[in-house]
């Protein structure tokens, strides 16, 4: 295996030479990677649908002599992903070309925002945004500590396109007088990147009990509520920073509006026109002399 390549990209690159359930079991470990792998193989096959010996000889194709080797290889990359600011300054600083940190951070933002659109499937995105457009859909969000601005920004614009969008706390402890108003049918939206927060996996967990669809929008490694959503978008994040970057994840969160508002526009374009003549009677904004 080439050890400047994630298990993810060498899964990728094997898919056109497996077999039919080689590919199922890789489409499988892709969409919720990397959780999906890490449970026990009988787990993993049952949840694939595959057999267990097609599970061995998956990770065998891919350069492992078997599955515990595999997994200890995914536990590594689980690790590195999972580290904190402080360490994560010190890989970038270690190894960074010298060159101006704007450059450097263009960089990097410009190769996840290829990456993010790259690896996206259509089908899925546009799920995700037939379903947000159902008017007869109430729509909450929700983000975690770093997140919540996400989420904040989607609800904000969400709301001019269409009603009923309503913003969680960020403060668990409201999130049960919330979780009452949740009707089965309606839409949870979950932004969650690593390091992921317990707190969001429970509040996923209780709103899929009171029957609420849910769409997460997380990182390339997935958050432990892909479990439980009905359609994850993932995206990359890494930058030369003790930080992730949020720019692919602004970038599709404005490309899910833009795509709902292309459905609802029959009726989008008057509430528009409402929200611009309510803000013109209150003098909202600044005029230009």
């Amino acid at each position: 295996m080439d050890l400047d390549s994630t298990i993810e990209d060498h899964i990728r690159r094997a898919l056109p030479d497996l077999t039919r359930a080689e590919r199922q079991l890789a489409t499988h470990i892709l969409g919720q990677y990397p959780v999906a792998a890490l449970g026990s193989i009988t787990a993993l096959a049952k949840a694939a649908e595959v057999s267990t010996p097609t599970v061995v000889r998956l990770v065998q194709k891919l350069g492992f002599k078997g599955y515990p080797d595999f997994q200890h290889s995914l536990r590594g990359e689980v690790e590195a992903m999972l580290v904190s600011p402080l360490a994560k300054h010190d890989r970038w600083a270690g190894g960074v070309p010298q060159s101006h940190i704007l450059n450097r951070f263009a960089d990097a933002v410009v190769g996840n925002l290829q990456a993010t659109f790259g690896q996206i499937d259509h089908a899925e995105f546009d799920a995700a945004a037939t379903l947000l457009a159902d008017p007869d859909r109430r729509i909450f969000t929700v983000g975690g500590r770093i997140t919540h601005a996400m989420a904040d920004y989607f609800a904000t614009l969400m709301r001019a396109v269409r009603s009923n969008v309503t913003l969680m706390s960020d403060m668990s402890n409201a999130w049960p007088s919330a979780l009452v108003d949740l009707a089965p049918g309606d839409v949870l939206v979950v932004f969650d990147v690593r390091r992921y927060e317990n707190a969001v996996l429970q509040l996923v967990e209780l709103a899929v009990e009171h029957g609420a669809e849910v769409v997460l929008i997380t990182d390339r490694w997935v958050s432990p509520a892909a479990t439980h959503a009905r359609h994850t978008l993932a995206c990359h994040i890494e930058a030369p920073s003790a930080w992730d970057s949020m720019v692919s994840i602004l970038v599709l969160i404005e490309t899910l509006l833009a795509s709902v508002q292309d459905r609802t526009w029959a009726t989008t374009e008057g509430r528009l026109k409402r929200l611009e003549d309510l803000y013109t009677r209150a003098r909202f904004f600044r005029r230009h002399r």
